[in-house]
């Protein structure tokens, strides 16, 4: 049984290699991934985008890591890379993907600040997830979603040196692929095509024990 093969399959689903463009904005989605806030920080520094939101404040998984939000550990990580503090902004109180966007929208609303395009970075393996749910839930954005420059394999080497595991990291990867079915059932998403090989790695995954995230 080759669990990697099962969850680079997951992991090449999931990624959508959108080309990216100059934006008003760069919207960071929160979680315990810090290669996150550093793409983010990259691409304002490389001249993309003229301010960062960073998104988050503690997840399922992050308020078991962290003491403080990760929007505040993502802003951190920036501005030690160079981004002015002036340049960032943040949103404290989102605890998942969906507050993400709403908690998002709610704040820019209350600044009276409405960017006209956007560049979203978050998770390798969370990028179809995300671009479903703004689809549905922020439809009226121009967005492009992307996401930390590094392979599955590069992955799982900084999962080996993280504070959480290798089968954590693929356990979350499960847990994003049921979601992207279950919530466009639900209406939170705009509905994707999922081919039998994907969902033929994610049961063989999930008889394997890689379930901790799945929802109940």
């Amino acid at each position: 049984m080759n669990i990697d093969y099962y969850a680079k399959t997951l992991w090449s689903y999931s990624r959508l290699n959108e080309k990216i463009e100059k934006a008003e904005v760069i919207l960071g989605f929160g979680s315990h991934d810090i290669n996150v806030a550093k793409r983010c920080a990259q691409l304002f520094l490389d001249g993309y985008g003229d301010k960062i939101i960073f998104t988050g404040g503690f997840g399922r998984v992050t308020k078991n890591l962290w003491n403080m939000a990760e929007c505040d550990k993502f802003a951190q990580i920036a501005i030690n890379m160079g981004v002015p503090k002036g340049k960032i902004i943040l949103e404290n109180k989102a605890s998942n993907t969906g507050e993400n966007i709403s908690k998002t929208k709610e704040l820019l609303e209350n600044m009276n600040f409405h960017p006209s395009s956007f560049i979203i970075v978050d998770k390798p393996y969370k990028e179809r997830r995300t671009y479903a749910t703004l689809k549905k839930q922020w439809p009226e954005i121009d967005f492009v979603i992307t996401s930390p420059m590094y392979s599955y394999e590069e992955y799982c080497e900084f999962y080996s040196k993280s504070e959480i595991s290798k089968n954590e990291f693929i356990s979350i990867m499960v847990g994003d692929l049921q979601r992207i079915d279950l919530y466009s059932k639900n209406g939170f998403q705009i509905e994707q095509n999922i081919p039998d090989n994907v969902w033929d790695a994610y049961n063989k995954l999930v008889d394997l024990k890689f379930d901790t995230h799945l929802c109940k």
